[in-house]
């Protein structure tokens, strides 16, 4: 009688490759230079910001749209999207963002581009945001 511990393992590796396969292809981790680029050549890009309304608040990307991480309704918050078009997604470092991206494709997202970093990242290398200038 055979043993079916080589078929197992064979079965145990295709699966885990191919959650890894399908993360990886749906979602695109990108420098925040990068990121600025893709988004001015997507026409109506779709941008979350997926940290908090305050954070949000405070400074964000031009167009951005809040959706909070945090929030229990962040999957009915996602529906108004278009999952077969390119989502746009960041917050303060790239904790959240990169949570928020493996929702994303468990909810029929297609493409993903997650901002490495997140907003420390945009504003270290001198990227514009909606933040207001502190008067002297």
């Amino acid at each position: 009688m055979k043993s079916l511990a080589p078929t197992f393992s064979a079965f145990l590796l295709f699966a885990i490759f191919s959650c890894n396969a399908q993360t990886a292809t749906n979602i695109k981790v990108i420098d925040p230079v990068s990121f600025k680029k893709e988004i001015s050549t997507t026409p109506n890009a779709q941008i979350l910001d997926v940290r908090t309304a305050e954070e949000f608040t405070a400074e964000h990307l031009q167009n951005a749209e809040n959706v909070n991480w945090y929030s229990p309704d962040f999957s009915t918050n996602t529906t108004k999207y278009d999952t077969s078009k390119p989502v746009f997604i960041y917050c303060r470092s790239g904790k959240r963002s990169h949570l928020a991206a493996e929702k994303l494709v468990e909810l029929g997202f297609t493409t993903i581009i997650e901002m490495e970093g997140g907003i420390i990242n945009w504003t270290t290398k001198g990227l514009a945001t909606t933040a207001k200038k502190k008067q002297l």
